[in-house]
């Protein structure tokens, strides 16, 4: 028992010593900069937005470097809805390794504003200015559950859409199949068409050649003809008779 009790009171005694190790962050010098004045800096800022004029921040946009006009950008978009500034709330720094990071909570009318400035360590210049709007635990909350749903929403949908994919591919060969059946017949009928023309075809060149070859045999036998006239008229003048004639050749002239 007294073991146990000796042991429980060591464990509180350690987890105290624990916490008396923490070091104030309002005490700490951050590389040369205190607390008090990196809170200033960001005080100073704000002001110095608050005091903007339109003039002043379409100078802004026009000479100053990006990280300016993306921070006057971001104002002009969050203080509308955000209502009238109040006060200055809460201020904290986290230290991360070469990186030191501020908070200032801004406090507005409707919606409050968090600054946030992040630091080189080593040089303790500023590389990163952030406004961001503060919701409530009801607003996050239904942010997270409208996330969830566009979420489950989108896998779904996704579902059904490889599921209608699957689907499609028991459906395409039945609709080639119904496809090449239509086309069947057609294809049936051109080939129908084609051999006719070429029968047809063949038919005309046939007659065309048959015809020739008649014209050829009527002019041989209109020759044949010619020649035993000639040769009966000559046989008539002389007064003999044709089987003594031999034609060489017939050759036609032209009559003046």
């Amino acid at each position: 028992m007294k073991k146990k009790l000796f042991l429980i009171i060591s464990l509180c005694m350690l987890v105290l010593s624990l916490a008396a190790c923490g070091e104030d962050p309002k005490k700490v010098d951050y590389n040369g900069v205190t607390y008090d004045q990196l809170q200033s800096s960001s005080q100073r800022l704000i002001n110095s937005l608050l005091e903007l004029t339109e003039e002043d921040v379409a100078m802004i946009k026009q000479n100053s470097d990006e990280l300016t006009v993306n921070l006057v950008l971001k104002w002009e978009t969050l203080t509308p809805q955000a209502g009238e500034f109040k006060d200055f709330g809460e201020f904290s720094i986290d230290k991360s390794g070469k990186t030191l990071t501020t908070s200032q909570i801004l406090d507005f009318t409707k919606r409050d504003i968090t600054l946030t400035c992040v630091y080189d360590y080593q040089n303790m210049e500023i590389s990163d200015i952030t406004l961001d709007e503060i919701y409530t635990l009801g607003e996050t909350m239904q942010k997270a559950a409208m996330n969830t749903l566009m979420g489950m929403g989108t896998v779904f949908a996704i579902l059904i859409l490889i599921s209608l994919i699957i689907w499609g591919f028991k459906v395409i060969p039945y609709l080639q199949q119904k496809a090449a059946a239509k086309k069947q017949p057609q294809i049936q009928e051109n080939e129908t068409r084609t051999s006719e023309i070429k029968a047809l075809t063949d038919a005309v060149q046939l007659a065309s050649k048959q015809q020739e070859q008649a014209k050829a045999q009527t002019a041989q036998e209109d020759d044949l003809e010619l020649v035993a006239v000639i040769s009966a008229a000559i046989a008539a003048a002389t007064g003999t008779t044709t089987e003594g004639f031999v034609v060489r050749s017939i050759r036609k002239r032209k009559l003046k």
